[in-house]
């Protein structure tokens, strides 16, 4: 009688844990297009000059400081759609079928992802500027559209361009840029108010100002960022001249434009008492836009991207050298909802890092990563090719496969003679008037215009010229992964291993 009796009791308390507030972990996840690994917080890991000795990102760094530093995090993918693929179906980006190019994307809906998957669980989701895109519905993933919060606008993501505009037209910058920050916050709070009592919430805040095209000067002018101060710290395959430090400076700004926006959304969460019971996870979706070796390119300037993790209650404070691929947080996410992950996941949850007490490096088995690529610009290649590669990154080394070597890494050089070359002004505005895997930009103009000039020819022939079959990079002699010693017969062996 009593075991029958225990039965009913428990078949009593199923349904009544439908009314009980759910105490699960709100998950706030910041995800800034194009933001390479550029944050104050790694200046201090650092051992020889870089742009985190300049750039300035107070609230990055404070989720740093109370959580967990990552010092090795890639995207599997240098370019948004692929690496966005990836990162929400915790599957590597060639696993995601037409998911796995940019422009022609498709999404295949049988894949699981965890947005859906948490929303399904009970959990509050909702996302705000940029979540999968470009591709086929547009943020399919997310939920295709249906649960995005914008009425506010989406502006936040022309930031340079809107605040001079405001800046030109009389405002102050300080009024200008609270424009577009109350913007961030009124998307923020329409998402908080349609949530049903007792849910937790899982939000993505994506928006794309880190993104190309910037105002030029903004950097400057906007944050008080000094091109100058960054001489002799931009990466040696950058040309060190004023010209490409003023574009860098630029994007350092849209950089400290998007921290401040995060630093609201937390201090809202701190008022309204929710904030000690939100995971804080803060990235980017691959490199620097616009510049030789970063996106579109396996080398760390293109596929090394900041990540700072904070769960309130777990052990805080530490930086940690775990090998971590951006598929990893599928899975992670999951595993902080309490939801299972499917089988076909291929990311390794970081929970056990994050729960942790170790620096340094916490999982002896997170020493390595694969990243790739396929296509990017559909027309950068005659035929809509590829250009694929495959890369493994250790502690050591960089070792990269170019599949298709007679191809033009960056696309083909349309328009582009010895003699005669496009416009410095379209080659600074319009991406698709040659090498169309480099974003236009002040940097590529530059390069293009001086491809005949001796002193900067090795520069040139380092951003748009063809690359062997295979690379490979000795990281402590080499941490800008310009010499490659694939041919080397010292290192036949450690190809081979």
């Amino acid at each position: 009688m009593i075991r029958y009796l225990l039965i009913f009791c428990a078949g009593l308390l199923i349904p009544l844990t439908g009314f009980a507030e759910d105490i699960r972990p709100n998950i706030l996840f910041a995800f800034a297009d194009d933001w390479g690994k550029y944050a104050s917080a790694y200046a201090k890991a650092e051992t020889r000059p870089s742009p985190n000795t300049v750039v300035k990102t107070p609230t990055f760094d404070r989720i740093a400081d109370q959580g967990v530093l990552f010092k090795h995090a890639f995207v599997t993918a240098p370019s948004c759609t692929p690496c966005r693929s990836s990162l929400l179906s915790g599957q590597y980006f060639f696993r995601t079928g037409m998911g796995a190019i940019l422009q022609g994307a498709r999404w295949d809906p049988s894949i699981p992802v965890y947005p859906l998957m948490l929303r399904e669980s009970g959990y509050h989701i909702g996302e705000t500027y940029k979540v999968w895109s470009p591709g086929t519905p547009g943020d399919a993933p997310y939920g295709a559209g249906i649960h995005g919060y914008e009425k506010s606008g989406r502006m936040f993501n022309g930031f340079s361009q809107m605040t001079t505009k405001r800046v030109v037209d009389g405002m102050s910058v300080k009024d200008a840029k609270q424009v577009l920050y109350d913007e961030v916050m009124g998307n923020f709070n329409a998402f908080l108010d349609d949530r049903g009592d007792g849910k937790p919430f899982c939000y993505w805040f994506g928006p794309t100002l880190v993104h190309r095209k910037w105002t030029k000067g903004s950097g400057r002018d906007l944050w008080g960022i000094n091109p100058d101060d960054l001489k002799g710290k931009l990466p040696k395959f950058l040309p060190d001249v004023h010209e490409v430090r003023q574009d860098f400076a630029d994007y350092l700004g849209e950089v400290q434009a998007f921290d401040p926006a995060l630093g609201l959304i937390l201090k809202r969460l701190e008022v309204l008492g929710e904030l000690d019971n939100t995971v804080v996870v803060i990235s980017g979706d691959h490199g620097a836009p616009g510049f030789p070796g970063g996106k579109c390119n396996l080398y760390d300037f293109g596929v090394q991207v900041p990540l700072a993790i904070w769960w309130p209650g777990q052990p805080g404070g530490r930086v940690v050298d775990d090998f971590v691929n951006l598929m990893d947080l599928a899975p992670t996410f999951l595993e902080i909802g309490g939801v299972k992950r499917p089988k076909v996941m291929t990311g390794k949850s970081l929970v056990p890092v994050l729960k942790s007490k170790k620096q340094g490096l916490v999982d002896k088995k997170r020493n390595w990563v694969i990243t790739g690529r396929e296509r990017h610009v559909a027309r950068a290649r005659e035929g809509l090719l590829p250009y694929p590669q495959r890369a493994l990154r250790t502690g050591d080394y960089l070792y990269i496969i170019n599949f298709a070597p007679d191809r033009w890494p960056m696309g083909n050089p349309y328009n582009i003679t010895k003699d005669s070359a496009p416009e410095f002004k379209a080659l600074e505005q319009n991406t698709f008037v040659t090498y169309g895997d480099l974003d236009a930009s002040p940097t590529k103009a530059w390069l293009i215009e001086r491809r005949n000039d001796e002193k900067w020819k090795w520069h040139y022939d380092y951003a748009f010229g063809k690359r062997p079959r295979e690379e490979l990079y000795v990281l402590a002699d080499d941490p800008d992964q310009i010499n490659n010693v694939a041919d080397d017969e010292k290192y036949i062996a450690i190809k081979k291993s």
